[in-house]
This record gives structure tokens, sequence and C-alpha cells, in this order.
């Protein structure tokens, strides 16, 4: 849904995006994968943040969805998201 809060967020993101996404990349390179719960643990961000940064390297070629599955704190399954080997 693009709504104008929707908007002003990504606005307001956008100068900073590029560097949050390297972060997860580095991130999930140093641990050879993370759940979206790991990645907002590890580097402090919120789960719309890191959520958000894995959409986009997934969708940019730079990572991608694996078959494994961890837990998250609630106990809920989640997808281990790997980057993609240069």
């Amino acid at each position: 849904m693009n709504t104008d809060t929707s908007a002003a967020a990504h606005e307001a993101i956008a100068p900073h995006a590029a560097a949050m996404r390297l972060k997860v990349l580095t991130h999930i390179r140093e641990v050879d994968g993370a759940t979206c719960d790991e990645i907002e643990i590890a580097l402090g961000m919120k789960h719309q943040t890191a959520s958000a940064r894995l959409t986009e390297l997934v969708k940019s070629g730079h990572a991608y969805k694996t078959i494994c599955r961890r837990p998250t704190r609630s106990g809920c399954s989640a997808r281990v998201i790997a980057a993609v080997t240069q």
C-alpha cells in the first residue's frame, strides 16, 4: 500500500538506505546467512528497517532466500537470507 506516510518514510530513509544495505550485506556475509530477526539483534535495527533492506538486497540479486529456517525470538520459523558469492 502506498500511503502518504509510507512515501514520507521512504523519502526520509533514502539518504541512508545504501549504507544500511551495505551494513546488512556485510553482516550476512560475515555470519554466512541470517534471519531478519538475527539482523535486527546484531545490528540494532527495527524490524521494518531490516526487512526492507533484506528485500532490497534480494530484489537486486545481492542476496537470496535459502531453504534453511531458524527460530526467531518469538519462536516462529524464519527463512535464512544469504549473500550471493562473488
